[in-house]
């Protein structure tokens, strides 16, 4: 994370982790995934968000939020993030992507989400996520498909090892160990 006197700077400046949520719909919204960067699943809530798509990107198995005024795509949004935890979030994104934030009138909870992604007791509140507004995302600035990626699929073809992958990227942003 890039630092300027002791505040973060980069895509990060504009974040207060204290009271900012993040949106992911790719390989975030996976525990598995979240554990191995983080050590730990923070808060999530399975959440949509209209006039996104998660696209297949070419030669990659994690897809990118782009524009696209026909469609919604599904996500979870995660609360309760450190600022080490937004760190390393951002870190593991690459360049490609643009911090950006989004607005929700209300975030619909998907209840039909696999019992992985489901909203944990004190997450969700009548069905609507607590604190709609401004969230955070990542929104992909590079060429995408016009396929939509498919978060089932990737679980079933690619989240283990991907998740393998993940725990070996963590040790080499700390190698000592230590979380930021």
């Amino acid at each position: 994370m890039d630092v300027v006197d002791g505040h973060p700077s980069g895509r990060l400046a504009r974040v207060s982790a204290a009271e900012h949520a993040l949106f992911v719909y790719g390989t975030l919204q996976f525990p598995e995934v979240l554990r191995e960067l983080l050590g730990r699943c923070p808060d999530l809530a399975p959440a949509e968000l209209p006039g996104w798509r998660a696209a297949e990107l070419p030669g990659r198995v994690y897809p990118g939020l782009v524009p696209d005024g026909r469609a919604t795509v599904r996500g979870v949004l995660l609360s309760g993030l450190s600022a080490g935890e937004w760190a390393v979030l951002d870190a593991f994104e690459d360049d490609e992507y643009d911090l950006r934030t989004v607005f929700f009138d209300g975030v619909s909870v998907d209840t039909g989400a696999p019992e992985s992604l489901r909203p944990r007791p004190g997450n969700s509140q009548g069905g609507v996520f607590v604190g709609p507004g401004a969230v955070w995302t990542y929104v992909w600035t590079a060429d995408a498909t016009s396929v939509e990626w498919r978060a089932e699929a990737f679980a079933a073809e690619h989240l283990g090892a991907f998740a393998v992958r993940c725990a070996g990227w963590r040790r080499t942003l700390d190698p000592t160990g230590c979380d930021s």
